[in-house]
């Protein structure tokens, strides 16, 4: 059943579409992250779901129920959808004790002070501040403060969970482990979560389904594996990592059992199969996405017959630690390829990289 449902949603301020013609639904208990850059309408989605912004044309359902129709001029105001939200800058009052600042949701809707006291020590052991229930909220550290936005969003039990790039203001380390934590208690609770950042690694950590979003459309919505190893066109593969895209013609196209395509190609970054997810016609121009660790440093007299090679002299090297990153000079252009760290060549020495077609993905030129 689906907790969540957009229908042909959209968001327009005077002639700017911010969200334009929208269909989405999150099923119950799923984790779905809104992934875009900046401006391309997933913060303004969310807010409209949280009904911080009213859509213009289109309807919003929360557990089958319609909580915006624009057509109808129907609204339900956010106090009343049972959603809980974290904020980006956590939204933590100041003057209050950890405790007050996670009993707030119950004391508007005038809870006992016996449920209050039960509730606010449940959400606090779910986020593992308990002990922390009489500290200021000042003498909290960020990721403290967070683990309390998200306890307070918790505490009234919402239908659903929402949150706005959460992490952002957290450092690495410490993003990524609170990311890891969420996720867990998101899992064990079973809370259905809608999710925005513009971080594709954190999308791909936490989410089980990805909505790629670009200048207020949808451009793809998929497993994290399938976007990254399947994107829908050049956009959607570009915006994870920094993949290499050679040019190629269709010579042949066939449909494949599950709904893909099987393309035959020949031209000058690419000849023989590739996936693709569109059908395109013979004679059309095709970009073949080969990510870097998808590539190998290879002998010639080990290329495979299911494989494209290139030689080529290498422009940069650098040491990543975990890996290597090379890009090297090629016929088809300059091609970037990670390789483990203890290979050690140098900028000016000749490679030979080679892909085989089950790691690459073609997608149209634009």
């Amino acid at each position: 059943m689906a907790a969540i449902t957009l229908e042909n949603v959209s968001r327009h301020f005077g002639a700017v579409a911010a969200v334009d013609n929208v269909n989405l639904n999150v099923e119950a208990g799923e984790f779905v992250t809104l992934l875009g850059p900046s401006g391309c309408g997933k913060t303004t989605t969310l807010r409209m779901v949280a009904g911080l912004e009213q859509n213009t044309g289109g309807r919003i359902a929360i557990d089958n129920q319609v909580v915006s129709d624009a057509s109808a001029s129907f609204f339900v105001p956010p106090e009343r959808r049972m959603l809980g939200m974290v904020f980006q800058s956590y939204a933590i009052w100041p003057h209050m004790t950890v405790f007050d600042n996670v009993a707030y949701p119950l004391r508007i809707r005038r809870k006992s002070a016996q449920e209050i006291a039960e509730k606010v020590k449940g959400a606090l052991r779910l986020v593992e501040m308990e002990n922390y229930a009489d500290r200021p909220a000042p003498a909290l550290s960020g990721g403290q403060q967070q683990r309390v936005a998200i306890a307070r969003a918790l505490v009234f039990e919402p239908r659903v969970l929402l949150l706005d790039e959460p992490l952002s203001n957290l450092d690495a380390r410490l993003r990524t482990q609170t990311g890891d934590e969420f996720r867990a208690l998101q899992k064990r609770l079973g809370i259905t979560s809608l999710y925005v950042t513009h971080d594709q690694g954190e999308a791909m950590a936490l989410s089980d389904r990805i909505v790629v979003m670009h200048s207020g459309h949808i451009l793809q919505i998929g497993s994290p594996e399938e976007i990254y190893r399947r994107p829908a066109n050049r956009g959607v593969a570009g915006f994870f990592g920094s993949p290499n895209f050679l040019p190629s013609k269709v010579k042949a196209c066939a449909t494949q059992a599950d709904g893909s395509f099987l393309l035959t190609l020949d031209g000058p970054g690419w000849v023989g199969p590739c996936g693709s997810s569109s059908a395109l016609p013979v004679g059309a121009d095709v970009s073949v996405m080969v990510r870097p660790e998808n590539m190998r440093i290879a002998e010639k007299a080990s290329i495979r017959d299911d494989e494209m090679s290139w030689t080529g002299p290498i422009v940069q090297s650098i040491f990543r630690g975990t890996h290597r990153s090379i890009i090297a000079e090629t016929p088809a252009g300059r091609l970037n390829i990670d390789v483990p760290s203890v290979h050690n060549p140098a900028a000016g020495d000749t490679i030979t990289l080679a892909a085989d077609s089950s790691a690459v993905w073609a997608t149209p030129p634009v």
